[in-house]
């Protein structure tokens, strides 16, 4: 499917990304998953209607996109600042959203502080984010400190010409699929590689690569959303278009999400909920005919095609972004 390549500049840089198709009017905008990247969505775009573009991003610290400058550390909640960057960058009056795992987390939490401003969510595997523990998530935040300072000096002795660790693709392949659980498989690895690694400049090792992505992504700041402010967030984004589809063997949306799922149901004729059989975390990944086949018709029901010549759904690279 042809493409064009994006960069969105934003006070640190840019967001990297890949609008596909249509460019005449407002695109779907999709968010990828933690130390994931917009390769991600390769095997579903190709299913989706035609008459309708889809602009795929790298999150800051992902992909191509910039990283972030020496010091700031990577948060979920502030992430969602990018959505409005976009949005303001192009001029947009709405947002459609396709989010995946941290993308369907940053598009929930828009949806709740700016409903207005988004006409339909189509989320992937998830809600609210996993709970972790108590007990765990102080360890967990314990061990992020410490790492994020090793990250901190291995990215100065970087700087000094002292290249990160190598590997082969092979090996590439196979550190994805064990990270993921094989929710991404060594078959499918090379969707998320072609964005997230360099070749290495070291001569000794002239066919291996290395991850170019920000390590510190690694250790972000874990945002919980308990459920109360979950049922608050989901009652503020209101009879919106809302497709959530799930994997039937992820444990990523977590029981804990129902009240939150009813809330957005409840009397809502926009809302659908889906499993897909067989389907893992990555289910747009690997089951990306099974998602297509909820994901269209709700595209074709809520974005349709003889709406999309509607001055509004329109872009003016040459008009003033809106305020937000």
């Amino acid at each position: 499917m042809q493409f064009s390549e994006v960069e969105i500049p934003v006070p640190w840089g840019f967001i990297s990304g890949r609008w596909y198709g249509n460019q005449e009017v407002r695109p779907i905008l999709a968010i990828h998953g933690w130390l994931d990247n917009l390769g991600t969505f390769d095997r579903l775009i190709p299913l989706l209607p035609d008459y309708i573009g889809v602009l795929c991003i790298d999150l800051p610290g992902h992909g191509r996109s910039s990283h972030l400058p020496p010091g700031i550390n990577y948060g979920v909640y502030d992430l969602v600042y990018i959505i409005p960057c976009v949005v303001k960058h192009f001029g947009w009056n709405k947002v459609s959203l396709l989010g995946h795992s941290l993308g369907g987390i940053m598009s929930f939490a828009y949806a709740a502080m700016a409903p207005d401003t988004v006409d339909m969510v189509i989320s992937l595997d998830v809600l609210l984010p996993m709970r972790v523990e108590n007990s765990l998530a102080i360890e967990m935040f314990s061990s992020n400190q410490e790492k994020l300072l090793v990250e901190d000096d291995r990215r100065r002795l970087a700087d000094k010409d002292k290249k990160p660790p190598s590997y082969t693709l092979a090996q590439m392949s196979r550190n994805i699929a064990v990270a993921s659980l094989d929710s991404v498989t060594e078959d499918l690895a090379h969707h998320l590689l072609h964005r997230q690694v360099m070749k290495s400049q070291n001569y000794s090792d002239p066919d291996k690569f290395y991850f170019s992505r920000d390590g510190r992504v690694k250790y972000f700041s874990y945002w919980d959303i308990d459920t109360g402010l979950g049922v608050e967030m989901a009652r503020r984004i209101g009879n919106k278009p809302y497709l959530i589809l799930k994997g039937t063997e992820s444990l990523y949306l977590q029981p804990r999400s129902d009240e939150v799922i009813s809330i957005l149901a409840n009397g809502n004729p926009h809302f659908e909920f889906h499993k897909i059989e067989g389907g893992t975390h990555h289910l747009h990944l690997q089951s990306a005919e099974e998602c297509a086949r909820y994901i269209v018709p709700f595209i074709q029901r809520y974005r349709p095609q003889e709406d999309q010549s509607n001055r509004e759904n329109n872009i003016s690279f040459q008009e003033q972004p809106s305020k937000l």
